[in-house]
């Protein structure tokens, strides 16, 4: 299977699902059932969980997903969602795994996003592909 630019994981709540959806854009979900294997280099979109602490912040299926070697390869940037409830921990998921993977910490939300979340992630999504692209074709 080719995964797309765009890779999310989204829980029973669907709330990371019902916000890919308003985008309109190609993607790829992770499973908790499948191991799923990147084929292409991706942002990753990724609720946070937890209620406000680091431990258990990171969804155990991203964490399972970002520790095949591959996938950590292709990682390019992340965006999370979580609640303003958490306070200083709000989408505290997109914090953890820019720092682990190195990655830039793209954009975050509140739980469903809004129409403006919507128009800001599609925009910055489609500039950060451009300057990629841009970035290899200068070398």
């Amino acid at each position: 299977m080719q995964t797309a630019p765009l890779i999310y994981f989204s829980s029973r709540s669907e709330n990371s699902h019902r916000f890919v959806q308003k985008l309109n854009l190609e993607a790829t979900r992770i499973s908790e059932d499948e191991t799923l294997l990147a084929t292409q280099p991706f942002v990753l979109l990724c609720p946070t969980y937890g209620g406000g602490g680091a431990k258990g912040a990171v969804p155990k299926a991203v964490i399972q997903f970002l520790n095949i070697p591959e996938n950590r390869q292709l990682i390019r940037g992340v965006i999370a969602s979580g609640n303003t409830n958490f306070g200083t921990a709000y989408g505290l998921a997109g914090d953890i795994i820019a720092q682990k993977c190195h990655i830039p910490f793209m954009y975050r939300f509140e739980l469903l996003g809004t129409q403006e979340d919507v128009k800001r992630v599609k925009t910055g999504l489609s500039t950060f592909w451009s300057s990629l692209t841009d970035q290899c074709a200068m070398r």
